[in-house]
């Protein structure tokens, strides 16, 4: 695309698929050039969605880059959650972290594991929803998916679990049904192996807001299951262990 990029321009344009339950393909949006624009835009799309949760999907871009998107809409499952389905949704099990303390951008160096582990209050089971309003997700521009908040559609907190789970995590029984089906039935797995690897990367990328990774956010860390399609509406049905969690995705 030609055109000169506005990112409140494509924040509102991504707000409006999103309403509208709609796809784009990438060769039809102007891209953000840089990190800093992508941010911009989804700083407006936040906005736009007036969205006020303390929650946060980290990743990092095909790059390298450390990313984060807050999620949206957030439920707690013991309210009895309920996350707008829509064709194309796409679900995932993950492992969320609470910080009990700052981590704050510092220069020299890095954080190791154990200083994040030891910022870490309280871990959950967690289920992120997704659906994005590019056809492509990432795929073509990693940086247009970030302005769409890396394609996070909503996240639902489950119990506390253990603060060992970000060590054991991998490997443990997971079983998922959804819509009386099973969907996933096998060892946990993180793209990755540790579920902390995105959340240190970002805990140690100079570009991330002065804003992040305060007391009391929440972060979820990644797929244990993959991300899987889910063709209909439907109550899920999450065993970690022996840890459940149960919402439903219902039309809107």
């Amino acid at each position: 695309m030609t055109e000169t990029f506005d990112p409140r321009a494509l924040a509102a344009r991504l707000h409006s698929l999103h309403q509208d339950a709609r796809q784009e393909a990438t060769s039809t949006f102007a891209l953000p050039a840089d990190l800093h624009q992508a941010m911009e835009a989804q700083n407006f799309l936040a906005a736009a969605e007036g969205i006020s949760s303390n929650a946060w999907k980290v990743t990092v871009s095909p790059q390298g880059q450390a990313v984060a998107a807050p999620l949206h809409p957030y439920a707690e499952a013991v309210s009895g959650a309920d996350i707008a389905w829509y064709p194309g949704l796409k679900f995932e099990t993950e492992i969320a972290v609470r910080l009990g303390k700052d981590l704050p951008i510092r220069a020299g160096t890095a954080y190791s594991r154990a200083e994040v582990v030891e910022a870490i209050s309280s871990v959950y089971l967690g289920a992120e929803l997704l659906v994005s309003a590019i056809k492509e997700s990432g795929a073509v521009s990693f940086l247009l998916f970030v302005a769409d908040r890396l394609g996070n559609s909503g996240y639902v907190l489950g119990p506390q679990v253990e603060k060992s789970a970000v060590d054991t995590a991998g490997g443990t029984p997971l079983k998922v049904t959804h819509a009386g089906c099973i969907i996933y039935d096998g060892p946990a797995q993180h793209p990755k192996g540790d579920v902390l690897t995105w959340l240190i990367d970002y805990a140690n990328d100079g570009l991330r807001p002065e804003t992040s990774l305060k007391a009391g956010a929440l972060i979820t860390t990644g797929t244990l299951s993959g991300a899987i399609e889910l063709t209909e509406p439907g109550a899920i049905d999450i065993l970690f262990g022996d840890v459940r969690l149960s919402f439903s995705v219902s039309k809107s």
